[in-house]
């Protein structure tokens, strides 16, 4: 397997991505010594000052530094994507690699709940299940959660199905291996790196669901800065104030795509196929 050194020298998109990622994260995990102001510390008088030397992105109707905001911001919005996307994938993915494995009423039961949470649109669910257990921060990820886990649970049992009848899986029940033997070295190392690809790929999704949540006011409450919560503030004051809802917006946007285009990265990387298709799509060729 090659090392991480040169798999990034070898595909520079994924180094080039993965640094603007890597940027993003500092971003977060330095909010206190980059932001130049207390994100929470209001001063009416400094209501709605335009962007300028001393408030870069300007304040809001609190007189609250935009920039501050948004930099504490990128912390809420990215911890709980990150959070999310790590727990969807482990309990999709175990659930799925049992279902794939176990096959029989484990199996059935697992789809058919799968099945289940597919029928509804993502969102519309996401809202209901918010607003039932009522807005916080806690019940935003349960809520998105409750939503998210099937993709995993799908594609990791797809994975299974492919290779539970291989040899070497035939060769290790023959020579006694236990199941969890199997499942520990061969099931879920098989299933991981597709796993991990589209966890990447769904960072952004997930911030947008965030943000969304909080934007209708069933997410992360404040005080506490988050960008969907500062676009819904910034809404009332959209065409006399732009400066509210330019910055968190773009916030987003920037994040997302660079989650997207790291995942892309990552995916064509590891699938040579897919790179070549795209390499003959730049070049015109058939």
């Amino acid at each position: 397997m090659k090392s991480i050194g040169s798999f990034l020298k070898s595909h520079k998109d994924v180094a080039v991505y993965g640094a603007f990622v890597l940027l993003i994260a500092l971003v977060a995990l330095l909010a206190r010594v980059i932001a130049p102001y207390d994100p929470l510390s209001s001063t009416l008088r400094d209501a709605f000052q335009p962007p300028s030397a001393q408030h870069l992105f300007g304040t809001d109707f609190m007189g609250r530094d935009l920039l501050s905001r948004v930099i504490f911001g990128t912390r809420a919005s990215l911890s709980s994507a990150l959070l999310l996307v790590m727990a969807s994938m482990i309990i999709g993915g175990l659930l799925g690699i049992i279902a794939g494995y176990a096959g029989g009423a484990a199996d059935t039961v697992i789809m058919r709940l799968c099945g289940a949470m597919l029928s509804f649109p993502d969102l519309i669910l996401a809202i209901a299940i918010a607003g039932i257990l009522g807005p916080s921060f806690i019940n935003t990820i349960i809520a998105i959660l409750a939503v998210s886990w099937t993709k995993y649970a799908r594609l990791s049992r797809s994975m299974v199905l492919k290779i539970k009848k291989r040899d070497y899986i035939s060769a290790a029940r023959i020579t006694g291996s236990r199941s969890s033997h199997i499942l520990s070295s061969y099931m879920i190392p098989n299933a991981l790196p597709t796993l991990l690809t589209t966890a990447v790929l769904d960072i952004g999704t997930t911030i947008l669901s965030v943000s969304g949540l909080s934007f209708l006011g069933f997410g992360i409450q404040p005080p506490t800065p988050e960008w969907g919560y500062m676009l819904a503030e910034g809404r009332n004051y959209m065409m006399t104030y732009p400066w509210l809802m330019v910055f968190p917006g773009l916030a987003i946007f920037v994040t997302v795509v660079a989650f997207n285009l790291l995942g892309d990265s990552i995916r064509d990387a590891l699938d040579p196929g897919r790179r070549r298709k795209h390499r003959r799509k730049r070049t015109g060729k058939a």
